[in-house]
């Protein structure tokens, strides 16, 4: 098909993305320049409905951003109140650190840790961010949910100068269907990537301008989250429970959460580290095997389970970030890895790097420079603190404990700086591995498989338009991933999206259920021969996450 003719938008600045620091970075551009015309692509149906996190927010920089959400936020803030964290074992538990040890640690040392959230808050990111949304269009922002970005576009010197929109009513084969419509281009003085983890124009630009290059790979993890209605009585409001342990093996990284809410209703999610090697690993039923541990089972029994999605964040902290600029562009939020890991948190970076990201082309026009003013601010010397957090996870949990607390001890200033490798590589081949004996039971709690999850993720996808997920060469799913690695992405995909069938000629072939699709870009990221590509659906496509 030759390239059609496309209408063009001009904006100064064009940011990709509807998230926190997507929004955030079109507020504080109104708040310091309100003639400048700003708008924002989100590729959901509507602001909220792809937005997942824990999430338990440290309100600092979005107070400073917007005071009055102390007061006139209508959403869901539920106060922390008491913490606890614990190492699981198959039938119990123990407290990491015993209460009065960390009653005897300088509350400074601990704050926004998960053993100390005093001051922090239980959100829901798909409520907040329609109200960030509602902000930025009450101050002039263009937003346009959506509107899928699935390109970059340049300027003839190769600089960035704004996105392509994806084109709608395509037939399965990519022809133009009944209803095409070709997607419009969007120009700008300055584009800000906000996609989240694992954006897909974040990525090719990331390669195209060498971004990595000085750094590490970045290095990713899993999480799943449910939210749940319990009968009365069981809920304690404010309340923050995290666990390592059961049901992954000391090899594994991979950790729990439950956050009491308002209404008789708790968050449960469990976060798998990318970096595992067991190739016959399956994270979605680590998370299920979680849920059936007794004293979770005793909390969930009865209730039921209201919506669940899946994402990946980006663990790998200071030194996997990106170079965050490029001509033209600039990364904010997970789109340039801000969040931080140790604390289990990524809202307010987000925030704050998008709002950074604002001032500073409020002062230069240009993304030259956004990278170090990044790095040397209050966002970027938080992660540098943490930076070694993740990374001593690969020798076991254990010495990843004890690490732990050397760092915390030492205010994050060991001389040394652990590496991170990509997760990808990670991966080990099926006869080079073991695999422990998990020691994994019978489970009763819904959902009952993969298929049932993505139910309660309101998931929607057009059947007929082209699969937005790009195997390279399928053949080598069929012969050497099937013998090498047991094809591990029917274990790691979290909504059954891959699937090897039967080809009705005696052998296997490759089954790609696109519908399926919660977005969550695990599969471009574990797939041991960087063969898949996750790129943009049909804009409005996916799921359709309530309250999580």
């Amino acid at each position: 098909m030759s390239e059609p003719q496309r209408d063009v938008m001009e904006y100064e600045v064009v940011i990709v993305g509807g998230g926190p620091a997507g929004l955030a970075c079109a507020i504080r551009l109104k708040q310091l320049n309100p003639e400048r015309t700003v708008c924002v692509l989100e590729k959901a149906a509507s602001i909220g409905a792809h937005s997942l996190s824990g999430a338990v927010l440290e309100p600092g920089p979005l107070l400073e951003l917007l005071p009055e959400w102390q007061t006139e936020y209508p959403g869901m803030k539920v106060p922390a109140g008491e913490d606890d964290f614990r190492v699981l074992t198959q039938q119990g538990s123990f407290k990491l650190i015993p209460d009065f040890l960390v009653k005897m640690l300088p509350a400074a040392m601990t704050a926004g840790t998960p053993i100390n959230n005093h001051g922090n808050y239980i959100v829901s990111l798909g409520q907040l961010t329609p109200w960030l949304a509602a902000k930025a269009e009450a101050l002039g922002v263009d937003v346009f949910p959506g509107f899928a970005a699935a390109d970059a576009v340049f300027d003839d010197s190769g600089k960035v100068k704004g996105v392509r929109i994806g084109d709608m009513g395509l037939n399965r084969d990519g022809s133009p269907g009944p209803n095409y419509a070709a997607g419009i281009e969007i120009h700008a003085g300055v584009t800000v990537l906000a996609e989240g983890c694992r954006g897909s124009i974040s990525k090719q630009l990331i390669e195209k301008f060498d971004l990595g290059r000085g750094h590490c790979p970045q290095t990713f993890a899993l999480g799943y989250k449910e939210l749940w209605q319990l009968p009365p009585g069981r809920v304690r409001p404010g309340r923050i429970e995290h666990a390592l342990g059961w049901p992954a093996d000391n090899k594994t990284y991979a950790g729990s959460f439950l956050y009491h809410l308002d209404n008789d209703r708790v968050y449960v999610g469990y976060i798998v580290g990318l970096d595992y090697q067991d190739p016959r690993l399956k994270p979605f039923e680590a998370f299920q095997q979680y849920k059936n541990h007794p004293s979770v089972k005793r909390l969930l029994e009865g209730g039921e389970i209201l919506s669940a999605g899946a994402r990946t964040i980006a663990a790998g902290g200071w030194q996997s970030t990106p170079t965050l600029e490029m001509p033209g562009a600039l990364l904010v939020g997970d789109a340039g890895g801000t969040l931080n890991f140790a604390k289990i948190k990524g809202v307010h970076q987000a925030i704050r790097s998008g709002a950074l990201a604002a001032e500073h082309i409020a002062e230069t026009s240009s993304s030259a420079g956004f990278d170090a003013k990044w790095r040397n601010s209050v966002g970027g010397r938080e992660l540098r603190k943490v930076r070694n957090f993740k990374p001593a996870f690969k020798k076991g949990l254990w010495f990843g404990l004890a690490n732990s607390a050397w760092e915390t001890l030492t205010g994050g200033k060991s001389p040394w700086t652990l590496k991170n490798t990509a997760d990808f590589s990670r991966l080990k081949l099926l006869d080079d591995y073991e695999s422990p004996d998990r020691h994994w039971g019978p489970r009763t709690l819904p959902p009952r498989d993969r298929v049932s999850f993505v139910f309660f993720a309101g998931n929607a996808h057009e059947e007929s338009q082209p699969s937005h997920l790009k195997v390279a060469d399928p053949s080598i799913c069929v012969t050497r991933c099937a013998k090498e690695y047991g094809n591990p992405c029917e274990n790691f995909c979290p909504a059954g999206v891959y699937e090897m069938v039967d080809d009705g000629a005696g052998g296997r072939r490759l089954q790609i259920n696109a519908a399926n699709c919660v977005h969550c870009k695990a599969c471009d990221i574990k797939d041991p021969y960087e063969i898949i590509t996750w790129t943009t659906p049909e804009g409005g496509s996916g799921p359709n996450y309530q309250n999580l």
